[in-house]
């Protein structure tokens, strides 16, 4: 049995998602008369109560588009040391936008308003950036799958207010995070400037992320996706595989959560892990002792066809899915007891 936990956006279409693919009335997204596109995109905006939205490729993506629009050269995105948007986008910030990155140290990668105050550089100061953007992201990858307090997005609202920064959200795993709060994305269309949401996650479809914001906002957004060679044809396949993951699989999420507890509680009672991350959504994150690395605790449970990534200085990550199931989970937990 073929084990894959190395991340969430290892899922195939379930048999109704590939019926909705194939059934999709579709056209040429870059004239922007693909049907199933459109819809999709109209149904994002209307789910989170903002004006407009934009179909692309990956929440990388998405998230470079909203700091391209946000920034200009020379200004400063203030963000967690954490952040995916620092981390794991290649450099974007700088290469598409011309911008720098201000790095706050939060709770398991969750900043707070004090701490994004004290990070505003003086606009009058020739000498620094001009801050002109936060980010925050919603589950926390880095963070174990942690998820903010929304008062938390209040307050630091208010500050970007005051202060005429831009509020954007990186919500690969928003509806992660939904489905354990009992938030709507209502409240969250009405906090944030601008939201990336994936589909390719937890949602399970193939490909693809939303950018939501105004309708200036997405067509600025548009003509920057084009330039990156983001432009796409009878994208309208994969826009019906995301109209039917946001009809079909967000509740199941929860059962996503329930078995990276169970695998979270399983860790915990082995002598050869030192250390396991708070476990609050589908992401698991462990410390092996120091007498076995990273690499070596991969590698062991490859060889058992399981498969996990490194995370990081002596850490490895699980990432539960809809294609992990509980036959899988309980041969897991034999793996687990036998491969050490």
């Amino acid at each position: 049995m073929r084990i894959d936990l190395r991340s969430d956006t290892v899922t195939k279409p379930t048999a109704g998602m590939l019926e909705a693919m194939m059934a999709a009335t579709v056209g040429d997204d870059v004239f922007g008369d693909d049907p199933a596109v459109n819809q999709l995109e109209e149904k994002a905006a209307r789910l989170f109560g903002m004006e407009s939205a934009l179909f692309c490729a990956s929440g990388t993506m998405t998230n470079q588009l909203a700091i391209k629009v946000h920034t200009f050269p020379g200004s400063e995105v203030i963000c967690d040391e954490l952040s995916h948007i620092y981390l794991y986008e290649g450099g974007g910030v700088a290469s598409n936008s011309f911008s720098s990155v201000k790095l706050l140290s939060g709770d398991r990668g969750r900043i707070n308003a004090a701490q994004v105050k004290d990070a505003i550089n003086n606009p009058e100061d020739i000498h620094l950036p001009v801050s002109s953007m936060v980010s925050v992201e919603n589950t926390m990858n880095k963070g174990g799958g942690a998820f903010y307090n929304f008062s938390d997005f209040d307050d630091i609202k208010e500050v970007c207010q005051q202060n005429g920064l831009v509020f954007h959200l990186d919500g690969a795993r928003l509806f992660n995070a939904l489905v354990e709060t009992g938030e709507t994305p209502l409240q969250y269309g009405k906090t944030f400037d601008s939201i990336s949401i994936c589909l390719s996650k937890g949602l399970g479809c193939p490909v693809g992320s939303l950018l939501l914001g105004t309708h200036e906002m997405i067509r600025k957004a548009r003509r920057f996706r084009k330039s990156m060679g983001g432009g796409w044809r009878q994208a309208g396949f994969l826009a019906a595989a995301g109209i039917y993951a946001l009809d079909h699989h967000v509740e199941r999420l929860k059962q996503d959560h329930e078995r990276a507890k169970v695998i979270g509680k399983e860790l915990s009672g082995k002598s050869y892990i030192r250390n396991v991350y708070p476990i609050d959504t589908n992401i698991i994150i462990f410390e092996p002792v120091q007498t076995i690395s990273p690499n070596e605790f991969v590698s062991v449970m490859k060889s058992h066809n399981v498969h996990m990534v490194t995370f990081g200085k002596n850490l490895v990550r699980m990432v539960t899915h809809l294609d992990f199931d509980d036959d899988q989970l309980t041969h897991l937990t034999q793996v687990l007891k036998q491969a050490f």
